[in-house]
């Protein structure tokens, strides 16, 4: 194989695992408090218009497959990939649609 093949096979498999971190397993416990932290300060005490239950797991999914359109996202200084990727976790799993849906925040 030359070396020009053997970049270009390396570039995508980086790609397909920086891709698969989208939507990696992040941790919802985490993400709960991380939650608590960074949204609960802009969407307020009970955040209600941001709650795990406003959406259903789809939705959720969708808001973060292209979080930068997020209404707060340029507000995310500090939150890293991985802490978005917990967020995502803990408002994924506790949906309104998920086996165990949040009572409250």
């Amino acid at each position: 194989m030359k070396r020009s093949s053997i970049g270009i096979i390396a570039a995508l498999v980086l790609a397909l695992a920086v891709a698969s971190l989208a939507f990696a397993e992040g941790n919802a416990r985490k993400g709960k408090f991380l939650y608590r932290q960074k949204c609960r300060t802009c969407h307020g005490a009970t955040a209600s218009d941001l709650s795990p239950n406003s959406k259903t797991q789809a939705d959720w999914k969708k808001t973060f497959a292209k979080w930068e359109g997020i209404k707060c996202a340029k507000d995310w200084k500090g939150v890293s990939d991985a802490d978005r990727g917990d967020i995502y976790s803990y408002l994924h799993d506790y949906a309104k649609d998920s086996p165990s849906p949040a009572k409250c925040n």
